[in-house]
């Protein structure tokens, strides 16, 4: 039997982008300057139209000061957390 993990919550990442933008201040200009990447992108990934490449998320992480995974955990936002082996 195959067990599908759940859809990935992208609504909690795409909010949780706008939350570190807005929480340092910063316009999308101003995180598209320190993060390399065109400011359309910026903007759609904060309104869903793209979901973005790990390269996209990666980049992001390194002009706000976290850790890629402090981001991307949000796509697992009311899940379950899978049981590890043994358990």
């Amino acid at each position: 039997m195959t067990i599908f993990p759940p859809d990935p919550n992208l609504t909690a990442l795409r909010v949780e982008l706008a939350r570190l933008r807005v929480e340092r201040g910063w316009t999308f200009d101003e995180l598209a300057s320190r993060s390399g990447l065109a400011r359309r992108t910026l903007i759609d990934l904060e309104h869903g139209r793209t979901t973005g490449s790990i390269t996209t998320w990666h980049a992001l992480a390194h002009a706000l000061g976290v850790p890629i995974e402090h981001p991307l955990a949000t796509l697992c936002d009311g899940h379950t957390p899978p049981q590890s082996k043994g358990a």
